[in-house]
């Protein structure tokens, strides 16, 4: 048995908290890791961490991040950036080298703006929507797989957000995803407040109505606690969406069955940008993947059918341009109207 399904089987399902179209599964443990990481967020308050775009010119992908702290830095999958050009989100978890600089692969979630709004970044109470997360962690891992780069499909990543916006009544003169989660702040801090991290929890089964599951797993408890309400707004978007067809909460074993695909699926393993490894996995109608720092899983996440929703785009290559596919949503909302 691998690491990861080693891990995985360690796993005791608790009992769920449910709540419009959103069930969330605590998943526990007492082992927690004895390793040593700032928080991004954390590193940011303290003026210890620096982010910033690579160059005055900027480039879409990637971002520049100067660790001063005497510890490693955790930046953690879907976690967004605001500010300087354009919003961003982090491609995949990565754990940063103390008193370093280093150059992450991030996928841009504001497609209409590229000028300075302040000189760098700053985190946000989000994360990546959940459906727009699992579609880009797919194309990263692709990436990873042909290239051994971390880019992701950036055009997909757009279209998602401006799919989301039209679906949730979000419209944002930039693209901004924010937008979608400032809409609806109110009803996703009710989602928040019905979920509470337990003592023992190292992370949580979402499942959103309609059968789509996500999985997030960290090695210490602290840093579940911090992360959890990020993730909760993160699968309350797509539940809000989608709650009229789910009023009931997710089976257990539904989320044990999920659990068992992940702990079957093959593994694949690259050298990390910064710490450690990024394991790959695969299997039936689910995909994963964790950051490895010796022999600690820093952060293990997982979703089922990552593809949902792209049969109808399957052969498209390029994507219209911002302004273009503003009006045709626009237009689109309006007749559904």
């Amino acid at each position: 048995m691998n690491q990861i399904a080693t891990a995985i089987a360690g796993l005791e399902i608790g009992e769920p908290t449910f709540r419009g179209g959103l069930t969330v599964f605590p998943l526990l443990s007492r082992e927690t890791s004895a390793l040593d990481y700032l928080l991004l967020g954390d590193g940011l308050r303290e003026d210890r961490v620096t982010v910033r775009e690579v160059s005055m010119g900027g480039s879409v992908p990637d971002l520049e991040v100067e660790n001063r702290a005497e510890r490693p830095l955790l930046i953690v999958d879907g976690e967004e950036l605001v500010g300087a050009k354009q919003n961003r989100v982090a491609n995949l978890t990565l754990l940063l080298p103390a008193g370093k600089t280093t150059v992450i692969p991030v996928s841009c979630v504001e497609q209409g703006r590229w000028s300075y709004d302040s000189p760098g970044f700053q985190v946000t109470n989000r994360m990546h929507f959940a459906s727009g997360r699992a579609e880009r962690y797919a194309s990263v891992q692709e990436s990873m797989r042909s290239e051994g780069t971390r880019r992701s499909d950036q055009g997909r990543v757009w279209s998602s957000i401006d799919d989301k916006a039209v679906a949730m009544e979000a419209p944002s003169e930039t693209g901004a995803m924010s937008e979608i989660f400032e809409r609806h702040a109110a009803a996703l801090d009710d989602y928040v407040r019905e979920v509470e991290a337990a003592p023992d929890q190292l992370g949580a089964i979402f499942a959103v109505a309609g059968g789509n599951y996500g999985l997030d797993v960290f090695d210490r408890h602290a840093t579940l606690a911090a992360f959890l309400p990020r993730l909760v707004r993160s699968y309350g978007v797509d539940a809000l969406e989608r709650r009229s067809e789910w009023d009931t909460a997710a089976p257990a074993s539904a989320a044990r069955d999920f659990l068992d695909r992940l702990r079957a699926g093959s593994i694949d393993d690259h050298p990390a940008v910064g710490l450690g490894r990024d394991v790959g996995i695969v299997t039936e109608r689910a995909i994963g993947g964790a950051l490895v720092v010796d022999d600690t899983i820093v952060h293990l996440t997982g979703f089922s059918n990552p593809r949902a929703g792209r049969g109808e785009r399957a052969g498209e290559q390029v994507y219209a341009n911002y302004h273009q596919r503003r009006d045709a949503l626009r237009r689109r909302h309006s007749d559904v109207a």
